[in-house]
């Protein structure tokens, strides 16, 4: 298995302490704070040690900013089980206090109404260049003391389809959209794990989603005068997801406002729309103090 695909299946395994009670280990893997993606896929990974059937939702907030230096503890309370619906509360725990909470729906597939809208048309996955090779088209444009930061490979496989260069934004309409998957291929006895796979696509939907509500702005996370943080985020499965196969992820803002923007995201694998999104995120502008 790939180098990074083995730390993001380790980063995502939790240590069972006791019944309906687990412990996560925490990566540096976007700055100071906890990325969020990490919490989410380890809360749905301890949802899913207590229930025999996929996740269809997962509805979340983000309290207060994860330490990257300190494991986390995740508390699952078992608040139903249903004959076609299974629900949990999970509260992912730091240093004695709740820094997110989310609620798991469980519910095993059916036949029934089938409807989904048709899928994008963008260039398929052979025909761009990875988010790595495009980082190194921009090393004059990247400060030094960022670099190391900027140019770190991430834990999944990602080609951008909207190309631009994050050092000189400009306004563009709020949409974006991006194919992900794990560099390497899941390995024959996790290959068919559903909790892990949808752990991986919990994972990696908040990459760039809030970034998408900041493009009409002209701004990005590296703007100085831009405080971004997660507020809630919600998924919703629809369809089987494989974690190690291309996801395209096409995402759209409809409205910022009061300091806070609001994302939609659908994934789509093989034509099959698999995945929804919601999230809003804080937006502040601040005053740069001058010297």
């Amino acid at each position: 298995m790939n180098t990074l695909t083995q730390e993001l299946v380790e980063l995502l395994t939790l240590e069972k302490l006791e019944e309906h009670i687990f412990r996560g280990q925490s990566r540096n893997l976007v700055g100071k704070r906890v990325f969020g993606g990490q919490v989410l896929g380890q809360a749905l990974m301890a949802a899913s040690y207590t229930a025999d059937r996929p996740v269809h939702s997962l509805h979340a907030y983000f309290l207060y900013g994860g330490d990257v230096n300190a494991p986390i503890i995740y508390e699952v309370d078992r608040l139903r089980d249903g004959k076609s619906f299974l629900s949990r509360q999970v509260r992912a725990i730091q240093h004695g206090r709740t820094i997110f909470s989310a609620m798991v729906s469980f519910a095993s597939p059916e036949e029934g109404l089938n409807y989904q809208i048709s899928e994008p048309e963008y260039p398929a996955p052979e025909e761009l260049r990875s988010e790595q090779e495009l980082k190194e088209n921009l090393i004059n444009f990247i400060p030094e003391n960022i670099r190391a930061a900027f140019m770190r490979p991430r834990q999944v496989d990602i080609k951008p389809i909207n190309i631009g260069n994050p050092f000189q934004p400009q306004p563009e309409a709020p949409s974006n959209a991006l194919y992900m998957k794990t560099y390497g291929e899941l390995p024959k006895h996790l290959a068919d794990n559903v909790a892990l796979n949808q752990a991986i696509v919990a994972f990696y939907s908040d990459y760039s989603f809030m970034v998408t509500a900041l493009r009409p702005h002209g701004i990005n996370y590296l703007t100085p005068s831009v405080q971004i943080a997660s507020i809630d985020h919600a998924m919703y499965f629809h369809k089987p997801v494989k974690a190690d196969e291309w996801m395209l992820y096409d995402m759209d803002a409809t409205v910022t406002a009061s300091s806070r923007g609001l994302s939609h995201g659908r994934m789509w694998q093989n034509g099959e729309l698999v995945c929804s999104t919601v999230q809003e995120g804080l937006m502040r502008m601040r005053e740069i103090e001058t010297q």
